[in-house]
């Protein structure tokens, strides 16, 4: 039970407001020294550990990279193509991209995009410029994380929707697992597969008109913007 100490040191170091990766390797830490561990088994733990969840901890790799390519501009790079493209909104742009994040998520290309890897640093950028291209001017803050919001959406959606499509994905096999576990059935990944494809299209259809709709939410928006900006200060009356 006297390991049991490491959870009471997360629940203070969240209480306290500390930084939650200094909290956890403490906690960890802590937990070890208790449990009978010396340093030296501690540190292989933990290593153990980092080994086996590298899919999870690979964000640690791929962070510096793009924080690099947003150093030398790639941010910059990505507004000016899609300022280079007259018609394109950020609407349309970002209904070709929940296009593609599917079709590419139903073959189990599920890691090529994500927020990390192409929304912040590609997709909310190019997206940005579409829009102030459309609308004729610089985007208020305000319609600005709007735009980012929708981005996010439209690979969140495309991920989420498209992946079931492939029938080596984690959900797929997870659902026939416990169906035939539990219910003694003989489900086939390919049957949960063909089935995710029409509720894909859905998806597909309904956030994509989304979407578009937005093109006009920002020319609305931005006219507003622009006419309280140009309404005259009331003036002062005379007491």
């Amino acid at each position: 039970m006297i390991v049991l100490l490491g959870v009471v040191v997360v629940i203070l170091g969240f209480v306290t407001r500390r930084n939650p990766v200094l909290v956890v390797g403490v906690a960890g830490v802590f937990t070890g020294l208790v449990g009978g561990m010396n340093p030296a088994e501690v540190l292989a733990a933990f290593g153990r550990s980092f080994a086996d969840s590298r899919s999870v901890t690979v964000f640690a790799v791929v962070l510096p990279v793009i924080g690099l390519l947003e150093r030398y501009g790639l941010r910059e790079q990505a507004r000016r193509l899609i300022g280079r493209l007259a018609g394109l909104s950020a609407g349309r742009f970002l209904t070709v991209y929940l296009l593609a994040r599917q079709i590419t998520a139903a073959f189990g290309l599920t890691s090529i995009g994500g927020p990390a890897q192409t929304v912040r640093p590609l997709v909310a950028p190019m997206a940005e410029a579409a829009a102030e291209r459309s609308t004729g001017g610089a985007l208020p803050e305000r319609l600005r994380e709007k735009v980012r919001s929708y981005a996010a959406s439209a690979d969140t959606v495309g991920l989420f929707f498209g992946e079931d499509c492939f029938i080596a994905i984690g959900s797929i096999l997870l659902i026939t697992g416990f169906v035939n576990s539990t219910y003694h059935q003989n489900l086939e990944p390919t049957q949960l597969a063909l089935w995710a494809i029409p509720v894909a299209a859905c998806a597909f259809l309904v956030h994509g008109a989304r979407l578009l709709l937005l093109d006009r939410q920002l020319h609305r928006e931005m006219a507003l913007a622009t006419a309280e900006h140009d309404l005259p200060l009331p003036k002062e009356t005379n007491k």
